[in-house]
């Protein structure tokens, strides 16, 4: 049975020793001359220092090329012409399933064509040495952003590596990201990154982890993402984390994202041990875009207007060819100077809107009872208790691909386009919220001259991107009609 509990010395040897005969540059990593090497690095590249002393919301794009060179050119793009504050190393996709034979040919012909063969930075692959040339390159903070079940010798890697900020978790790179694998895997694979990252921590080498807070990235509820990016987090600080980034997905609502942020920073305190310092990640939009970029700056701008009221610890931009996949890094960077440039207009203004206190309040009584369910499933075991949660389905998250979750949530949007709940199947909450939800859904419906119905749910995922928040039906000359 997996349990929240620290992974013993001998224990934590023992896998690192299995794991890093996985592919030939786990041989290279040595504990020692590691710690040795991320003590040799100045300030201005140690990850938790930098965003832990900033006064106002860092900014980091995601960014990933095969090659090591092409990888350096493009963070100092963005770090250059974007004024990025934060960099990225995104990973491939190969790296992801663990296919490393699959990522090194993608490398050798990557070499070969000068071509991008793949879609992310193979780390694995690169090895120690090709990590450190990259954080040696580069004057700023780099992180590890990938989507890895089983990032077991991901992590090996680029900690020796120098890579002192490392995203995702169990549950955040399970629910949104595979099918295939069990939670209780997951749970364990990632006590072992936790728990290195922890053994790096207790030797100076403060490690952030960041949950990955969008999870599906549709219209997550934010109590759902909260609950989810807490129980990581203490899974992290069990196995001596303490650095914690906390995400969460834009929705869209200004009051509620502003709400859901406050919320997460004040939760994230309240459920992290004391000695955990907590900070906060804001993520742009992560659903459909306009296909016209005059558009998706207007998507981008919104967001860059959330973070300078909410003021998150820390951004992550989109570009304005989020439409059509990969942004070109003139794209990637006309996107961070977009949210830069709302961000420093707005942050100095005393922008007080109406309703926010009232969002918030009710995000942390439905994030309380999740966790609460969480503890109760599990007898008070975090890890068991998400596990068994997820099996009942009174923990979910809509959208789900992976068959560790029911998948049977459904959101959709109020009448002022905060996403509320429409179907809960078992998801455990108070009655008295499930009516609150039900009486907004209710107004909306009114308003549009239709009966509730998955068609609302439909139509707000793809709003976004056709030009609205809500997917209102609309009559010919377009107001809004009985679409049902």
């Amino acid at each position: 049975m997996i349990r929240d509990e620290r992974i013993p010395s001998d224990e934590l040897r023992r896998i690192d020793d299995e794991i890093r005969s996985n592919w030939a540059t786990g041989a290279a990593v040595d504990f020692d001359e590691a710690i040795r090497y991320h003590e040799s690095l100045p300030a201005e590249k140690r990850f938790a220092e930098v965003l832990e002393s900033a006064d106002k919301p860092l900014l980091q794009p995601r960014a990933g090329v095969p090659r090591l060179d092409d990888q350096i050119e493009l963070l100092e793009y963005l770090h250059g012409e974007g004024e990025a504050d934060l960099l990225p190393t995104t990973i491939d996709s190969y790296t992801r399933d663990n296919e490393y034979g699959k990522a090194q040919e993608g490398l050798e012909k990557a070499r070969e064509t000068g071509e991008d063969t793949l879609n992310g930075f193979p780390a694995v692959n690169h090895g120690v040495d090709g990590c450190r040339n990259l954080i040696e390159a580069i004057d700023a903070p780099i992180e590890v952003r990938h989507g890895t079940p089983d990032a077991r010798l991901l992590a090996a890697i680029t900690f020796a590596g120098g890579f002192q900020s490392f995203e995702g978790g169990p549950i955040s790179y399970n629910i949104p990201y595979t099918k295939e694998h069990g939670l209780a895997e997951t749970i364990e694979h990632w006590q072992f990154v936790d728990r290195l990252a922890g053994a790096y921590t207790e030797r100076g080498v403060r490690i952030n982890r960041e949950p990955f807070g969008p999870l599906t990235g549709t219209l997550v509820p934010p109590s759902i993402a909260i609950a989810i990016g807490i129980v990581e987090g203490q899974l992290a600080a069990t196995q001596g984390v303490r650095s914690v980034t906390l995400g969460y997905g834009q929705v869209g609502n200004v009051v509620q994202d502003v709400a859901a942020l406050r919320a997460l920073k004040k939760l994230g305190n309240e459920y992290l041990p004391d000695d955990v310092y907590v900070t906060t990640v804001f993520h742009e939009w992560m659903g459909g875009f306009p296909p016209d970029e005059a558009r998706a700056n207007g998507v981008i701008s919104l967001g860059g207007m959330t973070a300078a009221i909410a003021q998150p610890d820390k951004v992550i931009t989109k570009s304005p060819q989020e439409f059509q996949g990969v942004p070109t890094k003139e794209a990637n960077a006309a996107g961070l100077r977009t949210t830069r440039q709302i961000i420093d207009m707005a942050i100095e203004q005393n922008i007080d809107i109406d309703g926010i206190d009232e969002e918030q309040e009710l995000i942390e009584r439905e994030t309380h009872c999740l966790m609460d369910t969480i503890l109760k499933h599990g007898d008070g075991d975090v890890a068991w208790g998400t596990i068994k949660a997820f099996e009942s389905g009174a923990l979910d998250v809509p959208f789900a691909p992976s068959d560790s979750a029911a998948g049977a949530v459904l959101p959709a949007r109020d009448d002022d386009g905060r996403v509320r709940i429409f179907e809960w199947a078992d998801l455990e909450m108070d009655d008295d919220i499930k009516e609150i939800h039900r009486a907004r859904l209710s107004q909306r419906a009114e308003t549009e001259g239709r009966q509730e119905s998955f068609r609302m749910v439909a139509d707000d995922v793809d709003a976004i991107s056709d030009g609205k928040l809500i997917g209102r039906p609309h009559s010919g000359t377009g107001g809004v009609g009985n679409a049902d």
